[in-house]
């Protein structure tokens, strides 16, 4: 797996139930916060675009998609600080792809 699960398993104490259950509402509720993003960015509202930002990079600290963390992080930065919509939207794409590949990695993993 492209992921790692290691600080899931440090949380979890490696307890497999617990990490399915993760796994499981990461699938089912991160599509929900990039399709707000994207609404945020479209929107061109900074606040909006900072808070969903906020929501999803800790997820993808836990998942082990340290690309989405970071861009993540990028976004943030540019929601509060200069607020370049160019950079934020190339970002974005970026983040959406590689969420994309996780959500399906992690579907595998469920199975």
């Amino acid at each position: 797996m492209k992921y790692s699960l290691n600080k899931l398993n440090e949380l979890s104490g490696g307890d497999k139930e617990f990490n399915t259950s993760v796994i499981q509402t990461f699938i089912s509720e991160t599509p929900d916060d990039i399709e707000n993003l994207k609404k945020a960015i479209a929107n061109k509202e900074f606040d909006h675009i900072y808070q969903f930002a906020h929501k999803i990079k800790p997820n993808a600290d836990l998942l082990g998609i340290d690309q989405v963390r970071e861009h993540m992080l990028a976004i943030e930065g540019h929601a509060r600080g200069d607020k370049n919509i160019d950079a934020i939207e190339k970002t974005y794409l970026e983040a959406e792809t590689e969420l994309q590949a996780a959500f399906d990695a992690y579907r595998n993993y469920l199975k």
